[in-house]
């Protein structure tokens, strides 16, 4: 099998010649410069032979155009970016946030990223883009504050900057779909119970999150629910055609997720097992994942990204453990 007839099996369910299996990072630095992180990009996937591409887009690029400041001094020493300024500072200030062009900045720079991407891999592997769901844009505009605007009668005002953050979001996915990506991979980071309640999300999360979703025509769309204790009843029965959460580091199970959302499991593996160099933990996970599916509806991934820098030793453990656990249980 191709690398597309492999994900677009696992996706469909049947029979695949080994389980398709990915991962990714954050390259700090690197991602500021198009060029360069589409060429370690690329690098990546050779090295790793991964089944399909995750674009590893600069965390931050969703908000800088809206009007964020961002420090990326600590980069070289091994520190994070910060947010040093945000266009939200007062409840007034939501009123603000309209739609911004997706033809420059941070989101042409992220474009421009994934055409140099395409160029280089030629149509062999699938290449989703990454995307961040409205409501954790627009969180990371208040610098964090939004359930407290939310409480402070912001409602309105919020909604409103919401449906402009969706329409800058939505033409976004389009153009990436134009330019040859074969979906996208929305980052959702504040659906959580341990972040809001339920009927918050569902009214400032979900309905914006489905529009993004709707606006990618493409055939490969998977939703990342970050972090733990995700809200796991509203999300199961999101437009997607895979699923990737913490598996093993939170609920829900492989078990559940295969069987309440008869999507693609997206997951299996647990990022700080790899960055902790738990190799007896990895290699269960990989064994339990990939017998509960019986190789079905699965590519093998970690449920987040891999801590930077990478363990060349790690990554390849990986994937050895996934093709000696294939021919032991014989799929």
């Amino acid at each position: 099998m191709t690398k597309f007839e492999r994900i677009r099996a696992a996706i469909a369910g049947e029979k695949v010649d080994e389980i398709p299996y990915s991962m990714w990072s954050h390259m700090p630095g690197i991602d500021l410069d198009p060029v360069l992180n589409a060429e370690k990009t690329f690098e990546f996937y050779k090295t790793y032979d991964i089944d399909f591409i995750k674009t590893m887009n600069n965390g931050m690029y969703s908000i800088e155009d809206f009007g964020c400041t961002i420090d990326y001094s600590d980069i070289a020493n091994g520190g994070v970016a910060k947010i040093t300024s945000t266009p939200i500072n007062s409840i007034d200030d939501w009123k603000k946030i309209k739609q911004v062009s997706i033809k420059q900045g941070a989101l042409k720079r992220e474009q421009e990223y994934l055409k140099l991407l395409l160029e280089k891999v030629k149509g062999e592997v699938p290449v989703i883009f990454t995307v961040f769901s409205p409501i954790t844009t627009a969180n990371k505009l208040s610098g964090g504050k939004l359930l407290e605007y939310i409480s402070r009668g912001a409602g309105e005002d919020i909604h409103k900057a919401m449906e402009e953050i969706t329409k800058t979001t939505c033409e976004l996915v389009e153009r990436v779909i134009d330019l040859g990506a074969d979906g996208v991979f929305m980052a959702s980071q504040m659906s959580s119970y341990a972040v809001m309640e339920e009927n918050t999300y569902r009214e400032y999360g979900k309905p914006y999150d489905v529009k993004i979703l709707n606006a990618s025509k493409g055939w490969f769309n998977v939703l990342h629910a970050h972090g733990d204790d995700i809200m796991f009843n509203i999300l199961k029965d999101y437009p997607v055609n895979a699923f990737n959460w913490h598996a093993w580091q939170s609920l829900p199970t492989i078990e559940e997720v295969k069987e309440y959302t008869q999507k693609c499991v997206m997951g299996g593996i647990e990022r700080m097992d790899i960055t902790h160099h738990h190799k007896n933990e990895l290699r269960n996970q990989i064994f339990n994942t990939i017998k509960v599916t019986k190789g079905r509806r699965l590519i093998l991934t970690p449920g987040c990204v891999i801590r930077y820098p990478l363990d060349e030793d790690m990554l390849v453990f990986i994937k050895e453990v996934k093709t000696e656990t294939e021919q032991i249980l014989a799929l």
